[in-house]
């Protein structure tokens, strides 16, 4: 009995931890220990139940301050497609990530101090970083010969890349990463990207 009681607890305490990493909870994105957000709460940096932002489509109750920087999108020869200035989920993460916006301008604070830094600064210039806001469809991958269909290849995640990868039909920030860390994959990625995986989903090469 005792060895039992034992082997149980371990596998409770291994489910307890395995929830706990395919959460927000405790990711690059709990934010409730940080000293700059003195509610100690972790939803309320992003979203709030009353007195929300509705101006920007695809924001659940809204808390945060959002960009209203100009980007420098990626552009290439070898790019069949055309991308857009940031918008809806994306423009959400880059109203932290383009070191514009500071962390801390949540419930209609402003005059915030704490910037993001380092690599997780992508900053206003997008021509470095993988394209985003652009339609990926069945015409796209056919004229570039690259990519597979998005409406018949299998995502990894259940479905096809235009049921789990796009939003809109297009690439969003949120088609690579998981703002809530759903998949407990470094990076708040949605897939594993060990040996190119996450890129390979698309990306027929």
């Amino acid at each position: 009995m005792r060895a039992f009681k034992i082997l149980f607890t371990s596998f409770l305490m291994l489910w307890i931890v395995n929830l706990s990493a395919q959460s927000i909870v405790g990711s690059a994105h709990d934010f409730s220990d940080d000293n700059w957000n003195t509610t100690g709460q972790i939803c309320l940096v992003c979203h709030t139940p009353h007195n929300a932002d509705a101006s920007i489509s695809n924001a659940p109750l809204w808390n945060h301050e959002s960009t209203s920087a100009t980007f420098t999108t990626y552009t290439s020869a070898t790019m069949d497609a055309t991308t857009g200035q940031p918008d809806a989920s994306s423009k959400l993460c880059l109203s932290c990530h383009d070191g514009t916006v500071a962390v801390d301008n949540f419930g209609n604070q402003t005059g915030g101090t704490y910037f993001i830094s380092g690599n997780d600064n992508i900053g206003t210039t997008l021509s470095d970083d993988h394209p985003i806001s652009f339609t990926y469809d069945a015409a796209l991958a056919t004229t570039d010969n690259g990519l597979y269909d998005p409406t018949t290849a299998n995502s990894g995640l259940g479905g096809t890349i235009s049921e789990d990868l796009l939003i809109g039909g297009q690439v969003k920030c949120a088609s690579c990463h998981d703002v809530h860390n759903g998949s407990g994959i470094d990076k708040l990625l949605r897939l594993s990207n060990d040996a190119s995986a996450l890129c390979l989903t698309c990306h027929n090469k």
